[in-house]
């Protein structure tokens, strides 16, 4: 018996009782997923490596059946991509000055739910939270996913700064998106002449401003190209899983829409996936 279960199991108080084995029956649901998401991934890659279920299973002291089940079973790897156990959506709120009140962009709220759904599906616990208008909010958690740019907030302008290959620019004209790399400039549809339904998104691992960890990042331009990441978070995140793991990365999404509903219509990328351990930018 574990010195923490003695310690519930010795309170007298049934209220104080009830709430403490609630907390500590969610932490080790949280704990058991992440453990079976680990151990899934082990035998994928170690099968991946060119072993079969029984030479794993020898090592690893158990049956072929058992490793066998493991591998098709449980909560998948690519899950991690999103964060580990439990997760915090946040998406914008925004100004409508010509009513004087806080509303919600309807496309920032389908990307924020789709997200929450997407991370559910992979045995995460979800919560979700607003950007507030003053765009200040605490990146320094595990599990965040911000769907914000940098127009919205200051916290994350400064965040997407640490970005040491695409740039986000604003001078006279309309937003971009600059690879550093190769000098392109990435621009939205809606800014052009004449204009097209067709955006540009933005996804990334980024630093923390505590330098303890990462945290998620994604927008568009405008707002349908955040739908856009989503949808490619959605079809593609073994894919993304595969080429960069945990680790800091960033890359740009292309995405047609429809111009009705602002539904994607195709997303692709544009740029590669660059890891922020292997690239340099001048």
């Amino acid at each position: 018996m574990s010195d923490e279960l003695q310690r519930i199991m010795a309170i007298d108080d049934p209220y104080l009782l009830l709430r403490e084995v609630t907390t500590r029956l969610a932490d080790a649901q949280q704990e058991v997923t992440e453990l079976a998401r680990l151990r899934r991934r082990v035998v994928q890659d170690l099968h991946a490596q060119g072993l079969s279920y029984a030479q794993i299973a020898a090592k690893a002291g158990l049956s072929r059946g058992r490793i066998h089940q493991i591998r098709h079973t449980g909560p998948a790897p690519e899950g991690a991509f999103l964060g580990s156990g439990a997760v915090t959506v946040a998406t914008p709120l925004r100004r409508d000055d010509e009513r004087g009140r806080t509303v919600v962009a309807v496309d920032d709220v389908s990307s924020g739910k789709r997200l929450e759904d997407l991370a559910r599906s992979y045995g995460l616990a979800v919560t979700s939270e607003h950007v507030p208008v003053s765009g200040e909010i605490d990146l320094n958690r595990d599990g965040l996913v911000v769907v914000c740019g940098p127009r919205m907030s200051q916290d994350m302008w400064i965040t997407y700064a640490q970005d040491p290959v695409l740039r986000w620019e604003k001078a006279e004209g309309p937003w971009t998106v600059v690879d550093r790399l190769t000098g392109t400039v990435h621009r939205s549809g809606q800014d052009s002449d004449p204009a097209r339904p067709y955006d540009i998104g933005y996804l990334g691992r980024l630093p923390r401003p505590d330098g303890k960890g990462s945290l998620l990042a994604i927008a568009g331009i405008h707002t349908q190209g955040s739908l856009g990441v989503v949808q490619l978070l959605a079809s593609e995140l073994n894919s993304l899983w595969g080429q960069v793991g945990d680790r800091r990365f960033s890359t740009l999404v292309g995405v047609e829409y429809d111009p009705e509903t602002s539904e994607p219509r195709s997303v692709e990328l544009v740029c590669p996936l660059y890891r922020h351990d292997e690239e340099t930018a001048e």
